[in-house]
């Protein structure tokens, strides 16, 4: 095994994290949901389904992100370090959640059992939306400049430099804005899914299938949108290590020149469409399996267009010599190839979700829920 197998080997894993991190978000996409007119009782049942589960969703995000340290530090430095408010924002937003969600019902809280759902609310709406965008930059780039002399500079030894918004200003592209509403309007459609699978309650789904119905068709129109703009898109081909050929349709060619890629991005497209259709047609529960599973696969494939087939997966619009790969970002091969012991842990870690998945997600009862909800 070479370096380019650890390599390729390391954006795989990067990939699954990735694609777990979206379908957890669903819980993101519930909180999205709370301030909307409804019985208080309907809310609390709802807020009890995914109170525990944000635990599971920051857990995959810090897997992700030490993986992405470990193994492209440049990516790291580049991003994290330069595009500071943006994953400031992000991370803000996980704390603002963790307190809302311990003190909201909490004896002598002093701020009100309102202030802190709009809290949650408020990370409902902009986590997605955040991460969705962050993840769109992948592929429409962002505006930064990578001079690794600059390390020896005692001033400032800051090797990216960016806009004076911080990463903020990809949030003017509006391709990368888009990117992350249709992903915040995808969590929403997996929430309604999980609120219905979750709670036996007439009132609470028909609530949410007449939220699914509207959450689901702005989705479509933005999923159809963004695809669009992505394969009809140019992309950044590597030549070098750091020399780049500016490829016409290059997400397009990456999908439909692999036969996989092409398999699993229907397969998961298609699933997400039947969990849909089949909740809101059928007497059935189990579409948020259908949609998760698809919504996985979905992303992968994404993350796969990006990062695979000589393509720079952080391309930059302002110096196209600055664009990252999986070759020229990465870890060292010592450092992979031991890292790569180490992620024997990872599969473990991905047990313990489904370990405490299957202790919280039991369907409840709507007399059950609502007593444990109070």
């Amino acid at each position: 095994m070479d370096y380019t197998f650890f390599q390729e080997y390391w954006w795989l894993l990067i990939s699954i994290l990735g694609a777990f991190l979206v379908f957890m978000l669903f819980v993101q996409g519930g909180q999205s949901m709370l301030l909307q007119k409804m019985p208080d009782e309907q809310r609390e049942k709802m807020i009890y389904t995914i109170a525990h589960r944000w635990e599971l969703t920051f857990t995959v995000l810090v897997v992700f992100g030490g993986a992405f340290f470990a193994s492209f530090p440049l990516f790291y430095s580049t991003s994290f370090g330069g595009a500071y408010w943006l994953w400031m924002l992000i991370l803000f937003g996980f704390v603002v959640q963790a307190v809302s969600y311990k003190c909201r019902k909490a004896e002598g809280n002093i701020l009100g059992q309102r202030t802190y759902d709009v809290f949650l609310f408020l990370n409902g709406i902009f986590a997605p939306v955040l991460l969705g965008g962050a993840v769109g930059t992948f592929f429409f780039g962002s505006d930064f400049t990578i001079t690794k002399t600059n390390l020896t500079d005692s001033a400032s030894p800051i090797i990216s430099q960016w806009g004076s918004l911080h990463g903020l200003e990809a949030l003017a592209d509006w391709r990368v804005l888009v990117f992350g509403i249709m992903v915040l309007f995808l969590v929403r459609v997996l929430a309604n899914l999980w609120f219905i699978n979750q709670i036996d309650d007439e009132q609470i789904t028909i609530w949410n299938k007449t939220q699914l119905r509207t959450n689901a068709m702005i989705f479509v129109v933005l999923y159809l949108i963004v695809m669009f703009v992505l394969f009809t898109s140019s992309g950044y081909e590597t030549i070098g290590e750091h020399e780049f050929l500016v490829v016409e349709y290059k997400y397009f060619h990456n999908l439909f020149g692999h036969f996989d890629c092409i398999l699993m991005f229907l397969l998961g497209t298609a699933s997400v469409i039947y969990g849909i259709c089949v909740t809101l047609i059928k007497k059935t529960r189990s579409g948020i399996w259908f949609a998760g599973v698809g919504t996985v696969l979905v992303v992968l494939v994404l993350f796969w267009l990006a990062g695979y087939f000589n393509t720079a997966y952080y391309p930059s619009t302002t110096d196209i010599s600055s664009s990252l790969t999986i070759y020229n970002s990465s870890s060292s091969e010592f450092t992979l190839r031991t890292m790569s012991y180490v992620s024997i842990a990872i599969p473990f870690v991905l047990a313990y979700i489904v370990w405490v998945w299957y202790k919280l997600t039991k369907p409840q009862s709507k007399d059950v829920v609502a007593e444990k909800a109070e």
